[in-house]
């Protein structure tokens, strides 16, 4: 059986991890960002209008107000409307970013069940020991900054606000500019699940280097005996 310290440590890991898990179920369904456009019509140069779209990962909402003529509010599925108007990059990025939260979930996961099982055994010789949580949580965190940057990129450096817009415009030709995107609630918390997913890596090699630490010094108990003693 492991030692109280050893249980603690595991169990409070797996604790940390479970929260992430929770964190990052909430952030996949709420916001992750805004965009905001200027709107006219083609050969117009009075801005007259704007287009504000809010993503989320599975849905969003379009608010076009004068934009090119007038206004509408409506809701869509992000991939498929993206695959509807023929946004390849778009939809290769958004979908990988799916997959890596997918990833960091089942890696979470994997993190909470070798935690649980080391809180209650020794296997420091298998995949199941510290080496296979460290993996699991490293490739969480890792994973969730992946997603993070490639968000950014999909929203702020391709063209497909500017495109969906368009494809919903009534059928005017319609110029937009000045894009400025903002991240939102859902983005910043997988900021904060990588956080979570460090702190539960930080807590089970505190107790690796202590009980390493420990192991050493019974190793070699005379290398601070004196010289005297060791000689006989």
């Amino acid at each position: 059986m492991p030692s109280t310290k050893k249980s603690l440590h595991f169990l409070s890991s797996a604790l940390l991890t479970a929260i992430s898990i929770g964190v990052m179920g909430y952030c996949m369904s709420t916001q992750w960002a805004e965009t905001t456009m200027d709107c006219t019509k083609s050969g117009d140069n009075f801005s007259n209008g704007t287009a504000v779209i809010t993503w989320e990962l599975f849905i969003g909402d379009l608010n076009r107000f004068y934009c090119p003529l007038f206004g509408a509010q409506e809701s869509f599925q992000v991939i498929p409307t993206l695959v509807k108007i023929g946004q390849i990059t778009p939809v290769v990025l958004h979908a990988l970013v799916l997959c890596l939260l997918a990833l960091c979930l089942l890696c979470s996961a994997c993190s909470i069940l070798i935690s649980l099982y080391n809180s209650v055994s020794n296997p420091y010789e298998t995949y199941m020991g510290p080496v296979g949580f460290y993996v699991c949580s490293s490739l969480s965190a890792c994973l969730s900054v992946v997603v993070l940057i490639i968000f950014v990129v999909n929203v702020t450096v391709t063209s497909m606000a500017e495109d969906l817009v368009k494809s919903s415009s009534e059928n005017i030709p319609a110029e937009l500019r000045n894009k400025s995107s903002q991240m939102k609630l859902g983005y910043y918390l997988v900021i904060l699940y990588s956080v979570l997913s460090i702190f539960a890596i930080v807590v089970i090699y505190q107790y690796e280097h202590a009980a390493y630490t420990q192991k050493r010094e019974q190793q070699r108990p005379t290398e601070d005996a004196p010289k005297e003693i060791m000689m006989y």
